[in-house]
């Protein structure tokens, strides 16, 4: 993406949770950059820090929530602006109209009190002051474009009288009503089944390209971004693990976390009798977070060192990264796993012959 416009540089971004408990370390550290019309797809398990530090993106973290340093510098508008110490007001300005977000569950991102029509018509008169009957005809337009059949007709229902997949297209046209640069997916395709996640990752990627939108996909699935990502960010414990282009993080992976987010992943070249393999433990407790490496404790190749001292970002290639010490020119040589090398190796092969 070196030729693309650089759109977003987050840098050094930290977030905290303030609960009865204590401070909740949710993000530590990120760092990472968006480019014009490229999908950054950022994948770990839950709670692993994705949506908080996307959220914080366009302004709507809780209110125990706190960013104890960093920077996110948006460049879409006129003028190059931080988003984190915005006001909520300064928030409106940006917030829905130069970035947008697509949430995990659709219905509960509409009014269920409201007409669908007129939930995507108030975008057009409020944000771009046109008449109720301009706003009309755009928003059955925008219907149209989004894969809702007779549009005219169901201008007038309510979200109940939708699908699941259908309601999230017409969250999609909403969040495209402004005409966003940015455009966040949290998770936008966990509640519908295959067929219909494909349809709406197919839709996301259409508009992405048409719109020149650039798009920040969450999502604890790698197999979901597998298609859709131009590069993929890795996170765990509130740090991004491994960063590089989607062919780097499928095909040479190098941190035993995206080694064991592959391997738990069902494709076709599971074996007959072979079983998936899980993630031993789980997640570290963000109040006190492990002094050394955080994936340690669930790490089968994790070296005495790990436990001490947090790895830093190990250059792999220009735009590949990944904080391991088995990186480390000192570190003993250690293989990823046979079965993932396998999966690796078959995916290569087809492509080659499709290519």
């Amino acid at each position: 993406m070196n030729d693309a416009k650089k759109i977003l540089e987050v840098k050094d971004l930290t977030i905290s949770f303030n609960t009865y408990a204590g401070k909740v370390q949710a993000v530590r550290g990120i760092s990472f950059d968006l480019y014009q019309g490229e999908t950054l797809a950022v994948v770990g398990e839950s709670g692993s820090g994705k949506t908080v530090s996307t959220r914080s993106l366009i302004g709507l973290l809780a209110n125990t929530a706190k960013i104890e340093k960093g920077s996110a510098i948006y460049t879409g508008g006129d003028e190059a602006v931080d988003l984190v110490p915005l006001t909520d007001k300064q928030w409106n300005e940006y917030r829905g109209k130069e970035i947008a977000m697509i949430f995990q569950d659709p219905f509960s991102s509409l009014n269920p009190i409201k007409r669908i029509g007129h939930q995507i018509a108030e975008i057009f008169t409020m944000q771009h002051k046109m008449s109720r009957y301009e706003a009309k005809a755009r928003s059955i337009e925008l219907m149209k474009r989004v894969g809702i059949p007779m549009a005219e007709k169901r201008f007038s229902q309510y979200p109940f009288h939708f699908s699941g997949g259908m309601r999230q297209r017409i969250v999609i046209a909403i969040a495209l009503a402004s005409d966003p640069k940015i455009l966040i997916c949290d998770e936008p395709t966990t509640a519908l089944d295959v067929t219909i996640q494909a349809q709406v990752l197919s839709l996301i990627s259409e508009m992405r390209e048409e719109k020149n939108i650039a798009t920040i996909f969450i999502t604890h699935d790698l197999g979901v971004v597998a298609h859709v990502a131009d590069r993929i960010a890795v996170m765990y414990a509130g740090r991004i693990v491994e960063y590089g282009t989607s062919h780097e993080i499928f095909y040479n992976p190098q941190h035993p976390y995206t080694w064991s987010l592959m391997s738990s992943m069902p494709d076709m070249d599971i074996e007959p009798g072979e079983e998936l393999e899980a993630i031993a433990g789980t997640p570290p407790n963000m109040l006190h977070p492990p002094e050394g490496d955080a994936f340690a404790e669930r790490n089968p190749y994790a070296l005495a060192y790990d436990f001490k001292e947090h790895p830093p970002m190990f250059k792999i290639s220009d735009t590949h990264y990944a904080a391991t010490w088995l990186l480390h020119p000192n570190a003993p040589q250690v293989s990823r796993p046979a079965s993932l090398n396998r999966r690796i190796n078959n995916a290569l092969a087809r492509q080659s012959a499709n290519a």
